[in-house]
């Protein structure tokens, strides 16, 4: 048997082994990458030459991925999606400039994207990519710039820049709290009141959650024994206020998010300061190592922290009398 070669494989047939791998098809993968289907099946068998193994199991009207052919792909796959994901960026900032930033969904909707369009105004020239989501993202990805991210210190990578700490504390709306002033729906007046009321809480099995439960909080209040008139249990952070400001019950709101729903007196706390509870967890930006150098990524990190201090003033002095 020949011995595997051990010089480095054609970028082209890698591509042509993804096409055929993914649509199961020589045929489509040749219309895909503009060449005859004898083309396709030349590269193919030119990669399996080089490796030494079938990368296919070819039937009369259909093809599948043989085992080797498996693990190749587990790995060329994320490798050329960066490949052409950094070709993309360059091609983009040969135009206009653009900083992508990723964070969690709450803090996208209710912290980052009502600052953006300040932003946008004192720099037209540099467009702003925000994915949300809360699955962590690797920096090394040459498609992102920095991150946003809810940590404790313990887990910040080198060169993190701390944001503002976590305090979290009961909301509810303006129109149920007047209906309690006004005794129509049950006192919110001291801790235990809090079984006469549904509470909003986070569905998340991440190790955070258990500093944002209202178990916590309760535990906190000397209340660990108690149990609300109901549940309502929501994904996000943004949910739970969106919950609490149509009236539907109580939230554990994050004060660094909601503190200018507060000064609106869109949201009230019943318990005031008293009710604020603090966590081990807090926000910070992380920049890819790659975009440090670059002026746009400087310019927005520095707006950021400008912001960020600006939201930590917020919660120190925010008026917390309902």
């Amino acid at each position: 048997m020949n011995t595997p070669s051990r010089r480095p494989l054609s970028l082209t047939n890698l591509r042509a082994f993804e096409a055929v791998a993914r649509l199961l098809s020589f045929g489509a993968a040749a219309d895909e990458l503009h060449l005859t289907q004898s083309a396709v099946s030349r590269q193919i068998k030119s990669l399996e030459d080089e490796l030494g193994a079938p990368l296919f199991l070819r039937g009369t009207r259909h093809v599948r991925v043989a085992p080797d052919g498996l693990t190749l792909l587990r790995a060329v796959d994320p490798w050329l999606n960066k490949v052409d994901a950094s070709v993309q960026l360059i091609r983009r900032s040969r135009s206009r400039r653009r900083v992508s930033v990723t964070t969690f969904a709450s803090f996208g909707s209710l912290w980052l994207l009502p600052r953006i369009e300040a932003f946008q105004r004192d720099y037209p020239d540099i467009d702003i990519r925000v994915s949300a989501h809360d699955a962590i993202a690797d920096l090394d990805d040459p498609e992102l710039d920095l991150a946003l991210r809810y940590m404790s210190p313990d887990h910040v990578p080198a060169g993190g820049v701390h944001l503002f700490d976590e305090t979290l504390t009961p909301v509810v709306s303006r129109g149920l709290w007047e209906q309690i002033r006004l005794g129509k729906a049950p006192q919110l007046s001291k801790p235990s009141d809090i079984a006469q009321h549904t509470l909003a809480e986070e569905d998340d099995d991440r190790p955070s959650t258990e500093f944002l439960s209202w178990r916590h909080w309760l535990k906190v209040q000397g209340q660990g024994h108690l149990q609300p008139r109901r549940w309502l249990y929501l994904n996000f952070t943004y949910q739970q206020v969106q919950a609490a400001l149509a009236g539907h019950g109580v939230a554990l709101a994050r004060v660094p998010l909601v503190f200018e729903a507060l000064q609106r007196g869109e949201l009230v706390e019943p318990f005031g300061a008293g009710g604020r509870v603090g966590s081990p967890f807090s926000y910070w930006m992380v920049v890819a190592p790659a975009s440090r150098n670059r002026p746009e990524v400087a310019r927005f990190c520095a707006w950021l922290e400008v912001q960020s201090a600006a939201t930590r003033a917020a919660v120190a002095t925010i008026s917390v009398a309902p």
